[in-house]
């Protein structure tokens, strides 16, 4: 997965390197986005908030990735962020506040793709806006 954020948007992606694959890796996709857009269950979103919050922690285990933790805050939110203030945004998601955002930011919303190299396998774009464009298929 690709996370990018900075102060006045961000971007979120994913990434298939596998040319035979990739019209059914972005099926898996979307279909994964609509399913835990209809249905993801409390238990998903806390094992996916806890696997975050290790994955956070262990990725600032020097000095230098410290730093790059701080460059980032600085660049998305103007401050450093406490920990405990992390992790109270963290624990703040839920399947009803993940809903609303895949509303606001994923469904009805223009799908960029990139190809690289071969990109015969893609998918039509028409095909990828058309299965974004209704989470309840």
């Amino acid at each position: 997965a690709v996370v990018s954020t900075q102060s006045t948007g961000g971007m979120y992606g994913v990434c298939e390197r596998q040319d035979d694959a990739v019209r059914k890796f972005t099926d898996a996709m979307q279909g994964e986005w609509r399913r835990i857009f209809r249905s993801v269950s409390p238990g998903e979103v806390q094992r996916a908030k806890n696997m975050l919050k290790t994955m956070m922690l262990s990725q600032c285990d020097g000095t230098t990735a410290v730093c790059e933790d701080i460059g980032r805050q600085m660049l998305t939110y103007g401050r450093r962020i406490p920990l405990a203030e992390i992790d109270a945004r963290i624990e703040a998601v839920t399947p009803d506040v993940l809903k609303r955002v895949m509303e606001a930011y994923v469904y009805d919303k223009d799908p960029v793709c990139v190809g690289l190299g071969s990109t015969e396998g893609l998918p039509d774009y028409s095909l990828l806006k058309f299965q974004m464009s209704s989470p309840l298929d």
